[in-house]
């Protein structure tokens, strides 16, 4: 079993282009990876309820790590917190790290084997190879 990683954004096809572009660096490798982005009607916008069904889809029993793109994506985030079996609630990490590239370093070390916790570092420190760069 791996850590499941769960994007929650405002848009679904930024969601979906960021889970793309992040399993390119999985090449014959399988990750849950689940999102909820978006409104049902194809509009911007979070909902608690989608975030939480994801997070219970996405935990096998390892944990889960719950990256977001915006503000309001983090309140969903948290509220979805709300709506989960304690068990599952405990093994929820959500993530203040960039979408994007922390979702691309979270679904490496995740494919390989990695904890939850190992899981959460390494998108935290999604942001340090460009701030390095700009430097």
């Amino acid at each position: 079993m791996t850590v499941g990683i769960v994007v929650v954004s405002h848009s679904r096809a930024l969601a979906d282009a960021a889970v793309e572009l992040a399993r390119q660096m999985l090449p014959g490798r399988e990750l849950v990876v689940e999102v909820a982005a978006g409104t049902e009607d194809g509009g911007l916008g979070t909902d608690a309820m989608a975030v939480s069904a994801a997070i219970e889809a996405a935990d096998g029993g390892e944990g889960t790590v719950v990256l977001m793109d915006l503000g309001s994506a983090v309140l969903s985030a948290e509220t979805a917190l709300e709506f989960l079996p304690d068990d599952v609630r405990e093994r929820t990490t959500l993530s203040a790290a960039p979408l994007v590239e922390g979702l691309v370093g979270a679904v490496v070390v995740a494919a390989g084997g990695a904890t939850r916790e190992q899981v959460a570092a390494e998108a935290g420190r999604g942001l340090a190879p460009k701030e390095a760069q700009l430097r």
